[in-house]
């Protein structure tokens, strides 16, 4: 053969060879960048993942918080009407008349003996102690739902 066929085959072959090795270089660098791009989104996912778990787990702390301050509450209500019909027994608490204006037409009527009135007399604390206890229980309710709804409105 020529020599200078030999040549020519032989640049032919070198260029072949580096044209391949080019194009593989080009795409594993491709493949590199394409794995960083998406290295870089992953860490962002990971990142918007993790702030709200940590603010799912605030709010969870705060609604613990209220519900059992909520349920301090009810349980401190519990010695209410004790307290009251204690209070009212002892001279330490004074009824207002509005409780016995609900009896006014059972009061006015002639017929009502002194032991009736007596009992009555009795029930009028222990009736006061569980009016206080049912308002005391529904503002405990209330003041711990709007301190729910506080904690929404705040994250908005």
């Amino acid at each position: 053969m020529n020599r200078s066929l030999i040549i020519l085959l032989a640049v032919a072959v070198w260029s072949a060879g580096m044209f391949g090795a080019g194009w593989a270089w080009r795409g594993d660098r491709a493949d590199g960048a394409e794995a960083r791009q998406q290295a870089d989104a992953n860490a962002g996912q990971v990142q918007e993942v993790n702030q709200a778990r940590s603010t799912e787990h605030t709010q969870a702390e705060v609604m613990a918080t209220i519900g059992a301050k909520h349920e301090e509450d009810r349980a401190t209500a519990q010695a209410v009407p004790a307290a009251v019909v204690a209070g009212v027994r002892d001279g330490s608490l004074q009824l207002r008349d509005d409780l016995a204006t609900c009896e006014t037409s059972r009061l006015s009527q002639a017929v009502a003996g002194a032991v009736e009135r007596d009992a009555r007399a009795e029930l009028r604390p222990e009736v006061a102690g569980a009016a206080l206890q049912i308002v005391t229980d529904a503002q405990d309710h209330v003041i711990a739902c709007q301190a729910v709804v506080r904690e929404y409105e705040g994250q908005e």
